[in-house]
């Protein structure tokens, strides 16, 4: 397992292609460079409720916000699905199944109250999860299954309880998938990042 300090961030350019990597430590501050990373939603075996989580208060960005259920960053030879597998196990203490990438292009800026930045290229994948988590508190200090609907209707009336990057995935979602989730999930099955290549 990476520790904080030597996992490493591939670096982008303005087409989304790999220009170096940094450490994790030394990429996010308010000028954080254009990077790779995903955010993953994994939902019950039905599709009806998705986990979300509280990140804890101790992270360096969007400390005590509700977000999705996680999030991270490919290494330089890891696809997106085996680093949604690992972010899950380390985050959550759980095994993501059924993973797709649902949405390969979503990209976006964002400044939290503190002036730090986030700034990634950042596909978004789903998954299924046939367990409650058993979270890291470094990672979370909160989660609770939500109907997908209610996930929704928070993202459009009130933004602002949860992390910026996650109230706009969810609009990207919804128009993907559809109002039922659990039979149009199916059919994003297959889809590819065209950074990595997984």
């Amino acid at each position: 397992m990476q520790s904080r300090t030597d996992e490493l961030v591939v670096l982008l350019d303005e087409n989304n292609q790999p220009v170096g990597i940094m450490p994790k430590h030394e990429v996010h501050s308010d000028t954080t460079p254009y990077h790779y990373a995903f955010s993953c939603y994994l939902f019950n075996r039905a599709g009806t409720h998705v986990l979300m989580t509280r990140r804890a208060t101790t992270k360096q960005t969007w400390p005590g916000v509700w977000t999705n259920t996680c999030c991270g960053h490919p290494g330089h030879t890891e696809s997106l699905t085996g680093a949604a597998i690992r972010r899950a196990s380390f985050e959550l203490g759980v095994e993501a199944l059924d993973l797709k990438v649902a949405v390969p292009e979503f990209s976006y800026r964002a400044v939290d109250a503190s002036g730090m930045v986030e700034n990634e290229f950042c596909p978004i994948l789903i998954g299924t999860l046939d367990a409650d988590p058993q979270p890291n508190p470094d990672e979370v200090c909160d989660w609770a299954w939500v109907p997908w609907e209610t996930v929704v209707t928070i993202a459009s009336d009130a933004p602002s309880l949860l992390s910026p990057w996650s109230v706009e995935q969810i609009q990207r979602l919804t128009h993907v998938l559809g109002s039922d989730l659990a039979a149009s999930a199916q059919a994003v099955a297959g889809t590819r990042s065209d950074v990595r290549g997984v």
